[in-house]
């Protein structure tokens, strides 16, 4: 959970969201390096004298222009990994189908059945004590934890988009069309999301809780639910 003081990522909850801020700090390392010795070129060429070494040299040529496309390379890599290990999906245990509504969503539990609920933001006023104000929602998703789970993303009326940062998910509910993500919860906890796209008045409204749990706690809920 992000607090008011906080500068950086979330904690990762999932493996997607771990090689994500580590490509993250990755990347920085290289935006240092890079600014570093602009600024380390612009102050030697202010401090010292131009000559025809500085101005005409093939070898510095040859150096700017092979320079940046390593680095390209060294960024390109990594970012490639990473977007391919985001769209493989092998074998889900859980499927779960999210539908965007104005403003709030249903979730149906595809392996279960008459397992589906309604997801609403709990007002301020019916909030218990503890809890997170326009994040808290009356009914939470509840998935076992460290299982493959596939999330199909759907909308009913208008653009969503269903996202959880620390489990590095983001996905458009788009109407008509079928969108689908994965991810896989490491440790047990309660993680919050929010819609990510402009959807309306209420767009503020519309918070996402996935409760990561043991598969014990997650069969003996399911059977109350659906019983």
């Amino acid at each position: 959970m992000a607090n008011h003081t906080q500068f950086g990522f979330q904690d990762a909850s999932s493996p997607i969201m771990e090689e994500l801020i580590e490509f993250h700090d990755h990347a920085l390392m290289v935006a240092l390096a890079i600014c570093s010795l602009v600024l380390y070129l612009l102050t030697l060429m202010l401090m010292e004298k131009l000559s025809s070494n500085t101005v005409d040299a093939q070898e510095v040529e040859l150096v700017w222009t092979i320079l940046p496309a390593i680095v390209l390379i060294m960024l390109a890599l990594p970012s490639l990994q990473i977007l391919y290990m985001m769209d493989e999906i092998d074998e889900p245990d859980l499927t779960l189908k999210a539908i965007g509504h104005q403003w709030y969503w249903t979730y149906e539990y595809t392996d279960f059945k008459d397992l589906t609920f309604d997801s609403y933001m709990l007002p301020s006023t019916e909030l218990p004590l503890g809890h997170f104000r326009l994040l808290e929602v009356d009914h939470r998703i509840v998935v076992p934890m460290e299982s493959p789970i596939r999330i199909i993303v759907t909308a009913d009326d208008v653009l969503h988009s269903w996202a959880i940062p620390s489990l590095g998910v983001k996905t458009d509910a788009i109407p008509g069309r079928l969108n689908q993500t994965s991810f896989v919860t490491t440790r047990p906890g309660i993680f919050y999301g929010q819609c990510s796209e402009i959807c309306g008045a209420n767009h503020s409204f519309m918070p996402i809780v996935v409760e990561s749990a043991p598969l014990t706690y997650f069969e003996n809920w399911s059977t109350l639910l659906s019983s």
